[in-house]
């Protein structure tokens, strides 16, 4: 069998950066429970028709097809359109069409977590992938939704990434915007085609605003001067009321004033101001903020980390009024996804977060010949039993090849059974005299005690494998 290569946009870790993927999660997963939020797990493929309906385009999803045709030569299920199956590219489509299939189940406002892998048919790059974990936060509600929401989402997901700042992750920002200011502006100044602006505003730290300017006149029709408010509304940023009057004074300088626009200015508005109060520079407005995606109503999102906002957003969302609907009843929501895969990438590329040690093992437990391994199995059954996770060396070699081993695995401690008088096995290599007790050696210090197997305890932070923060010099 010839080498394999590794498929781009596939991330695989290795078991220390499957150590601070599993924190992560775990840190995100504690603090969406503490705040109310109940697990769910969707089925990982949609109709594609339903993951296309909503902004997304076919190429950027991955289609299922069967490799063999049908027996009877007809046409499989699988190549006729309304059929098809696609790998879901993201976690809000599937949940809206879970609330829609158990709505009759939930009781509202219902709010949800989910963490699973999607897929995306992307050209990957530094922290975009093909196949990703996402760590999403849902609100719906049954035919409306209060605007707190809009609020305390947010704020929530800001204090699931600030508990990981201990182990080293990096200082967040929330940058929001409101698609009601940015859609009431483009009306007001006379631009018609509000999702394709906001499409192509949504590329200005792609492009650059000259580019976006170019865009907007050639693609939505926009005059010089229309395309050049578009930008002006995009350079306003703050984290206070300002921002509001800003954006008020622009609208007036262009005549662009409407009725949408000061609803929007309102709820961004309160957005920060309870932002301010409740985690001071968290938040930020940022009036270029558009999201893409065409499903989003309300308030928008976007994360990046501190000195790190060249890897571009790492949570994303917004309020989306109709993504739940069947012709009768509405279920509006908002909501954030937090691109795990992304954020742990960077963890790791930059050296940020490290883990104590890749395997869970806290005791190897010696060997000393291959008559006495039923001996060294009972310890670690017997330390298995109190929840220190334990292993028995692969063979009985010298021990000071078998602390060895415990050391290139990253275990703290081995233990070695107490033998009845002399064996004749040869310990100078690892200092351990001939004894009739247990003892278990800390092989990073090099201290050795006496051990009992059912009383010993390893120190707290040896218990599990840790995510700890890189020390910077």
């Amino acid at each position: 069998m010839a080498r394999p290569h590794p498929l781009s946009g596939f991330p695989e870790w290795l078991p220390d950066g499957r150590v601070v993927e599993q924190h992560v999660l775990e840190v995100l997963r504690r603090t969406f429970e503490l705040h109310g939020f109940a697990g769910i797990e969707t089925r990982a493929v949609e109709p594609l028709d339903q993951l296309l309906r909503k902004g997304e385009t076919s190429k950027e999803v991955y289609v299922l097809r069967r490799l063999q045709d049908d027996a009877d030569g007809a046409e499989p299920a699988d190549r006729q359109p309304e059929k098809q199956l696609g790998l879901h590219f993201d976690l809000t489509v599937p949940f809206a069409r879970y609330v829609l299939e158990n709505a009759g189940r939930l009781a509202f406002p219902f709010k949800r977590y989910q963490i699973q892998k999607v897929w995306r048919g992307e050209r990957p790059q530094d922290g975009r992938f093909r196949e990703f974990v996402q760590a999403d936060i849902d609100v719906v509600g049954a035919g409306g939704l209060p605007y707190h929401y809009e609020v305390e989402l947010p704020l929530v997901m800001a204090e699931a990434l600030g508990a990981l700042r201990d182990v080293g992750v990096p200082e967040v920002r929330v940058l929001v915007n409101n698609r009601k200011v940015a859609e009431g502006f483009y009306r007001g100044l006379g631009l018609e085609d509000v999702e394709g602006v906001l499409r192509q505003v949504d590329k200005l730290d792609k492009v650059g605003p000259d580019a976006v300017a170019a865009l907007l006149q050639d693609e939505q029709g926009a005059t010089p001067e229309q395309a050049k408010a578009c930008l002006e509304l995009a350079e306003i940023s703050g984290d206070d009321a300002t921002v509001v009057e800003r954006v008020r004074a622009l609208a007036a300088s262009y005549d662009a004033g409407t009725d949408l626009l000061e609803t929007g200015l309102d709820e961004l508005g309160a957005l920060i101001d309870a932002a301010a109060r409740r985690a001071p520079g968290v938040v930020v407005a940022d009036l270029k903020i558009a999201r893409g995606l065409d499903y989003y109503t309300g308030s928008v999102y976007e994360t990046v980390l501190v000195g790190h906002e060249e890897l571009g957003s790492i949570c994303s969302g917004g309020r989306y009024d109709t993504l739940a609907s069947d012709g009768k009843n509405t279920y509006p929501g908002v909501g954030l996804s937090v691109g795990v895969s992304r954020l742990v990438s960077r963890l790791l590329s930059a050296g940020l977060v490290t883990a104590t040690r890749g395997v869970p093992t806290v005791v190897l437990v010696a060997v000393a010949d291959e008559a006495t391994r039923p001996q060294s199995d009972a310890v670690a059954t017997a330390l298995r039993a109190r929840g220190i996770a334990a292993d028995v060396a692969p063979t009985a070699a010298k021990f000071g090849k078998q602390i060895k081993f415990a050391d290139r695995r990253g275990i703290p401690f081995v233990w070695f059974p107490g033998q009845p008088g002399d064996t004749g096995h040869d310990r100078a290599d690892d200092q351990a005299d001939d004894r009739a007790g247990d003892q278990v050696k800390d092989i990073r210090s090099g201290d050795q005690t006496d051990a009992d197997a059912a009383t010993w305890e390893p120190p707290a932070g040896d218990l599990r494998p840790r995510a700890v923060a890189v020390a910077r010099h």
